[in-house]
């Protein structure tokens, strides 16, 4: 998909975000073909220093979330930042932020009268824990989400809180945002007024979280880290076989049936105590004993075969090294190889969804910026000439390379 094919083609974006939860919900508007500039200190974003690993300078983990994007390095702590930023959103169709509430006012930009100030705007401010509340100071990061929200209470083994080993808070956290920040769009098309998005990390993962808070609320116990198995569900965990582990998902009682049946549990199917879920539940030590015994007799391939036979879903749990030669990901072409005229090719995800409507997959039309690598023509897009840019960058303003 190009920017000029996809549905928000048309839109733009102003971003000043840094990080990973926000550049991630920019990205993703990019990818659906809005034009998204993206203001960077004049250092830079964080993120281009988050390695190893780097591919000639390049960090990993920039270059993964800020495809399809233009930068320009602005210092918005100054009053002249502060004007080209204005400038920016006399245009602008969407403006996304990640500062730290309490400082918004500080570097003159309340949303309030931003909202007031650009009445068409639609506003997003990403943060820990939101614009409100005793909290809404503190900082927030992928770690400290996962903790309050209840996540690395039920993660892990033994006992033992553990975080999900990857930015789950801010991908969750950028994808909400794209989503809210579309649906205020559609309500500027149509009533032609903007909208302030609050976002916050800690109430993404609370959205993870609903069914298990659902249950708590509804009188089910503490729940705590219970490895690979579902606290309802059962059987729904992983399990070893004689040479690598799998997991195995029987979410009904039809599928508990075909697999006693593919496993060679005959009694265990026959048997109408186990025959619903909640029966298997209270007797989850004997169902998980007994179809442990009879995974450990076959290899990983073995009983794959003979559950995906019984339309049992299952799977092997793959290293990132399977993940990325999976066939399945190779087919959908998940995975994107992206020339970099620094970083040289270099390999990403790509985003989460195809539309029918357009020929191809949604492959990036530009690859992430270097910093302020369009500093100059988008401050020549505003009207200044290269005098007038050349004197920015003089007064420390403006970087550009």
């Amino acid at each position: 998909m190009t920017g000029a094919s996809g549905p928000l083609h048309g839109v733009r974006v102003v971003d000043i975000s840094s990080s990973y939860a926000a550049p991630t919900a920019t990205m993703y508007l990019a990818d659906m073909g809005a034009e998204v500039i993206k203001i960077e200190p004049l250092r830079g974003d964080d993120a281009r220093g988050w390695g190893p690993p780097f591919l000639n300078g390049e960090a990993a983990w920039f270059l993964s979330v800020n495809r399809n994007k233009k930068s320009i390095c602005l210092d918005i702590r100054t009053a002249a930042g502060r004007e080209v930023l204005f400038d920016l959103l006399k245009s602008a169709d969407v403006f996304v932020e990640n500062l730290n509430p309490s400082k918004l006012e500080k570097h003159g930009l309340g949303l309030e009268s931003l909202a007031q100030r650009f009445p068409q705007l639609v506003i997003c401010a990403l943060s820990g824990f939101g614009l409100t509340g005793p909290d809404a100071a503190l900082p927030g990061y992928d770690l400290i989400a996962q903790a309050r929200s209840g996540i690395m209470s039920v993660t892990g083994d033994d006992g033992v809180p553990q975080r999900v080993s990857t930015a789950l808070s801010d991908v969750a956290t950028g994808t909400v945002a794209a989503f809210a920040i579309a649906a205020a769009l559609v309500k500027q098309r149509t009533a032609g007024t903007g909208e302030i998005v609050d976002v916050a990390l800690i109430e993404a993962d609370l959205a993870f979280m609903a069914p298990r808070i659902a249950s708590f609320l509804a009188g089910e116990p503490e729940p705590y880290p219970c490895g690979g198995t579902d606290s309802v569900v059962a059987v729904y965990q992983s399990f070893q076989t004689s040479d690598r582990p799998v997991v195995v998902a029987l979410g009904n009682d039809r599928l508990w049936q075909r697999a006693c049946t593919a496993l060679g549990l005959d009694t265990l199917g026959a048997d109408p105590a186990l025959a619903t879920n909640a029966g298997r539940r209270a007797d989850r030590t004997r169902v998980v004993t007994a179809v442990q015994k009879v995974l450990l007799g076959m290899t990983a391939d073995e009983a794959l075969d003979a559950l995906r036979a019984a339309d049992v879903p299952c799977s092997v749990i793959n290293s990132l090294s399977e993940v990325v030669a999976d066939p399945q990901v190779t087919a959908r072409e998940a995975i994107t190889v992206q020339p970099h005229p620094v970083a040289g090719e270099f390999r990403s995800v790509t985003a989460p969804w195809r539309l029918a409507s357009q020929a191809m997959r949604p492959a990036p039309a530009s690859p992430p910026p270097l910093r302020g690598e369009h500093g100059r023509s988008i401050l020549h897009d505003l009207g200044l000439d290269d005098a007038a840019v050349d004197a920015l960058v003089a007064e420390g303003v403006v970087w550009t390379p």
